[in-house]
């Protein structure tokens, strides 16, 4: 199984003057699930080098079993540190392709050309695409093979629209992930607030929040076997 990771390379929060990124919970236990079946992982974000961690998510309240795998993880450390440049990443190469949250991609993965294309490739492969909390941004201009949205007429989720009020970035975010999956056609669909929802439609799968990273991962481990 080769699976590419695709990472933000933003870290700032609007004009907040906080740093943000990707959320260390939804890169860490996908990829320790999918190593653990012995994945060949390959890490890409859109400038390469290193990945940004949101500071939020590298705190003991966010703090998981799998963080602290991480955190005590030379070899992911210095991956993440030395991500490959997603231009140059052909979906050709890999078997499948899964993109953690965090609030970095609404501002870069949400329009970025080369993850746009990347996706619409995997796609129209029929490879599974994987995307969680913060993550299904990086749908916003993607198209299906029909030429409409790819999430059109699709089960999808993503972070709510009550979660991003519950951290107070409604007004900071350049948009909503639920409001965006909706307005292209996508059928959203949410469980409780910070509990852990997935959903599977085809070869999309969308995770809720945080606690949706296992979810999502388990999903994407079952399309590949």
């Amino acid at each position: 199984m080769k699976i590419l990771f695709v990472l933000t390379s933003h870290d700032k929060l609007g004009d907040t003057g906080k740093k943000t990124g990707f959320w260390v919970e939804e890169f860490a236990n996908p990829y320790y699930t999918l190593l653990d079946k012995g994945a060949d992982i390959t890490l890409a974000t859109p400038k390469g080098g290193a990945a940004p961690i949101d500071p939020s998510s590298d705190t003991p309240d966010a703090s998981t079993k799998d963080t602290e795998r991480f955190n005590n993880d030379p070899v992911a450390q210095e991956k993440i540190k030395n991500t490959k440049v997603l231009a140059d990443m052909k979906a050709d190469d890999f078997d499948a392709v899964f993109y953690p949250g965090g609030h970095g991609p609404l501002w870069d993965l949400a329009t970025d050309a080369n993850s746009k294309a990347l996706i619409e490739k995997f796609n129209a492969q029929n490879k599974p695409i994987a995307f969680v909390c913060h993550a299904p941004a990086a749908l916003k201009e993607v198209k299906g093979r029909d030429g409409n949205f790819l999430v059109k007429g699709k089960k999808v989720t993503g972070f709510s629209n009550t979660e991003e009020e519950a951290v107070q970035l409604t007004n900071v975010v350049p948009f909503l992930v639920e409001d965006a999956l909706k307005s292209n056609g996508g059928i959203y669909s949410r469980g409780e607030d910070w509990a852990a929802y997935a959903l599977q439609d085809g070869n999309l799968i969308t995770g809720q929040n945080p606690a949706s990273s296992e979810l999502v991962a388990e999903k994407l481990l079952a399309s590949l076997n």
